[in-house]
């Protein structure tokens, strides 16, 4: 059996209950990050730089390749440094830079509510990737479950939470600013394919590198993370004038920053012994994950929106990963 088809190649029970463990915790850490964040705010603000917590994150990374590495975690390839093969990766960073920066340039062109439900595009546009660049043919059977996944996504943006002071459709954050009407420019419309593009190929491409170099994953993640602390350097000192490095971190804001490392090691796993497909299933999981924990820390409502959107994700597993 398949990844895609549910199972893992050649896996006895042992290794196969380790990787559902490992596909349970991505989740979890994933839909964590929102709540965790929110409870970094001081007076309904991040106190501190995002620049700054990306680059954190991305050293923090890259620290964790390099002693898995040094210990003997993972083995330390024969023969001299494959340093040749670390240069393809700095495409994969330079997407995913350029991805992380076009999300804060849309919130300017269209309100957080579109953002969050035209977001769920980028589930199509994955696929698309994944089906062009690896060869691989979804059934129909699978194509009607990543189209529930987008389903799914988009009726948890719209209103999956509620904040009990307040009755505004939308994320709750959206409704605490205040009422902002619907909106989207042509050239919000035209960044927001270009953002659903990009995730896409960046995910995809990051997956055929994993998988077609006979290299440690550690290793692997070695090269990309060096050139991302190198581009998310550039970005964080070509910012301008802000608070330092550390400046407003606060034990929250540290647990992001090694959550979201800890995310970032998970989903390199997946993606190299899973696929891109399967980082979409666990991404939009963690969906149910962050409405709990939002619940229950943030004093947030669950909607009717929330129990639709997790029956729909039920189903999407259901089809995708489901016996024929």
């Amino acid at each position: 059996m398949s990844v895609e088809d549910g199972g893992t190649p050649g896996l006895g029970r042992p290794r196969q209950a380790r990787w559902t463990l490992m596909l349970l915790l991505s989740t979890a850490v994933y839909g964590a990050h929102a709540p965790l964040l929110a409870l970094c705010h001081v007076n309904g603000r991040v106190p501190f730089r995002p620049s700054s917590a990306v680059l954190l994150t991305e050293l923090t990374k890259l620290l964790l390749c390099a002693f898995s590495l040094l210990v003997g975690w993972q083995a330390w390839p024969r023969g001299a440094p494959p340093w040749r093969q670390a240069a393809p990766f700095a495409l994969s960073a330079l997407l995913y830079g350029a991805n992380n920066n076009l999300v804060i340039y849309l919130q300017r062109y269209m309100d957080p509510s579109t953002y969050q439900v035209l977001s769920n595009l980028k589930i199509g546009s994955t696929a698309l990737f994944y089906c062009l660049c690896l060869q691989h043919r979804l059934s129909a059977r699978q194509g009607l479950a990543l189209l529930l996944l987008m389903a799914a996504g988009a009726c948890y943006a719209a209103g999956g939470l509620q904040d009990p002071g307040n009755t505004l459709p939308g994320p709750p954050s959206a409704a605490a600013a205040g009422p902002m009407p619907l909106h989207i420019t042509p050239l919000g419309l035209l960044l927001l394919i270009l953002y659903c593009l990009i995730s896409g190929l960046s995910s995809v491409y990051t997956e055929l590198l994993m998988k077609r170099q006979r290299l440690p994953l550690a290793l692997q993640n070695l090269f990309l993370y060096t050139f991302g602390v190198l581009l998310n350097l550039g970005l964080h000192a070509g910012g301008g004038p802000g608070p330092g490095l550390l400046e407003g971190f606060s034990g929250w804001a540290a647990l992001v920053v090694l959550s979201q490392a800890l995310n970032g090691l998970l989903m390199s796993a997946v993606m190299k012994h899973g696929s891109s497909i399967t980082r979409l299933f666990v991404v939009s999981c963690s969906l149910v994950v962050n409405a709990v924990l939002s619940a229950a820390l943030l004093r947030l409502q669950l909607t009717a929106a929330f129990f639709l959107a997790t029956l729909l994700i039920g189903l999407a597993v259901r089809l995708y990963y489901g016996s024929r």
